[in-house]
């Protein structure tokens, strides 16, 4: 049975439908999906108006109890979820259900938020006037979600549009539509007025495309490559329309020769071949210190080829399927590349034969690289990382800011002086310490700098600042 859109409050098919198959087994069917039409679009953002303007008015106690029944039924049901979201994804299982339990709780966190909408007050410069400055819903949002974190980045923009009073328009990645039904389907069930969510799966030329240009959106929260934001951001200045984008990353982690070794290459592992290397917050630059570089890359190469890569479902599996054909065949010619200008692909980096047809790929490590190499410059969004041999923490600062992008960075170092100058000068907008640069808390901000980040940042009380409008009311009582 073909999986349905909500359209102003009603599951409707639309006007096609595509097949999503689960990228660990091509013969595993995980459903069929509709696919919006034109008219459905612009029907729901009509609705959605008039449904904002009723949520508006709700009780901040009737908010909370929304958005705190959503996340505690996604905790309580993440291992089911999660099992949907690892079959259609292809991140191991233990990965699906962690990010299903972390985005209920971006729901619950901004139901605590919805008591938390307190506003300033102040004199005037002027005798006898008060002012007072609060945030209000900026109205309908439309948000634009990728596949690679299908439920946790649309979560973590929906919470808080919900908590601060706006209607929502998802059109999620065409790639993985499975988990946007069943994210929908229990906001769907909740006390909202009805077109207040709505769900518009369908190509980004056509269906995303329309949602961006449209007068009937006030804002647009989007994650996603450079060159689509970069689109986005022109449609949406046409009308005006508020903007939040999370885009592509060139993270680097640096290592000093001063690094716990084994706790060094633990962090790279993890960061560069964490969900298949699919993560806007991948460690896919290695800035080694020489003094540590060949004992870092012995450990590093051993422990990548050592990896377990397999059906995202089965135990045991640290490294599951790239998404998709085409992403397979952009990761390939990413290694082609590195070969050609010169790198030492050291390990993996091929296409594996596995007992289930899918897209599988061995981790790959680099070595011998120049940070002006194209897979040096360019998001590959797969498991390849490099390895860059820099000769002290000086360069190895310049290398890590050297980059168009700017979103994580890490530096693994016993030296409180070094990491409190690499905290305080690396040009990025998330920096860790002793720590893998992918995985990030949900009631702090995150976003990043250059062609990574654009607009407000996302999460925590920074939400606040995209999702809400200010307004600053004069009030002068007369005399007594």
């Amino acid at each position: 049975m073909t999986k349905l859109n909500l359209i102003a409050g009603e599951w409707l098919a639309g006007e096609s439908e595509i097949e999503n198959r689960n990228p660990s087994d091509l013969s595993d069917l995980v459903g069929m999906f509709t696919q919006a039409s034109a008219d459905q679009l612009d029907a729901t953002l009509d609705q959605a108006r008039i449904a904002q303007a009723e949520w508006a008015a709700y009780g901040l106690e009737r908010k909370q109890a929304v958005l705190n029944a959503i996340g505690n039924e996604m905790m309580a049901r993440a291992e089911e979820l999660g099992t949907l979201l690892s079959r259609e994804e292809g991140k191991p299982l233990a990965e699906g259900k962690g990010e299903v339990y972390r985005a209920g709780q971006f729901f619950t966190y901004y139901a605590a938020e919805c008591l938390r909408q307190i506003g300033e007050n102040a004199d005037s410069v002027r005798p006898d006037i008060e002012v007072d400055v609060r945030r209000e819903a900026v109205g309908v949002v439309a948000i634009i979600s990728p596949w690679n974190f299908p439920t946790a980045t649309a979560s973590w923009k929906i919470a808080p549009a919900l908590c601060y009073g706006n209607a929502v328009v998802w059109k999620p990645a065409n790639i993985t539509p499975a988990s946007a039904v069943a994210l929908t389907e229990i906001i769907e069930r909740q006390d909202i007025p009805k077109g207040l969510f709505s769900l518009v799966m369908g190509s980004g030329r056509s269906i995303g495309q329309r949602l961006v240009e449209s007068p009937k959106v006030n804002a647009i929260s989007f994650t996603g490559s450079v060159p689509v934001g970069k689109g986005i951001a022109a449609a949406a200045i046409q009308n005006l329309t508020k903007v939040q984008m999370e885009m592509g990353s060139k993270n680097a982690l640096a290592v000093m020769d001063d690094a716990d070794l084994d706790l060094a290459v633990s962090l790279a592992l993890g960061g560069a071949f964490g969900g298949t290397g699919q993560k806007c917050t991948a460690s896919s630059r290695l800035v080694v210190h020489a003094g540590i570089h060949d004992a870092f890359v012995e450990k590093l190469v051993a422990g990548a080829q050592a990896m377990k890569v397999g059906h995202a479902l089965e135990d045991g599996v640290q490294m599951g399927p790239v998404v998709s054909e085409q992403q397979l065949q952009e990761n390939l010619a990413y290694v082609d590349l590195g070969k050609t200008e010169g790198a030492e692909l050291a390990c993996g980096g091929a296409r594996l034969d596995m007992p289930h047809q899918g897209f599988y790929m061995s981790p790959g490590v680099f070595l011998n690289t120049t940070n002006d190499m194209r897979i040096n410059r360019e998001e590959m969004f797969a498991p390849l990382t490099s390895v860059i041999k820099v000769g002290s923490y000086d360069e190895a600062l310049s290398v890590v800011n050297d980059t168009n992008f700017g979103l994580t960075s890490g530096i693994v170092t016993k030296s409180l002086a070094r990491a409190t100058h690499f905290r305080r000068n690396a040009r990025t907008g998330v920096v860790t310490v002793n720590l893998p640069t992918a995985g990030t808390d949900y009631h702090v901000p995150f976003g990043g700098r250059g062609d990574s980040s654009y607009g407000p940042r996302e999460q925590g009380k920074a939400a606040a600042e995209f999702y809400t409008t200010v307004k600053t009311a004069y009030i002068s009582a007369g005399p007594v």
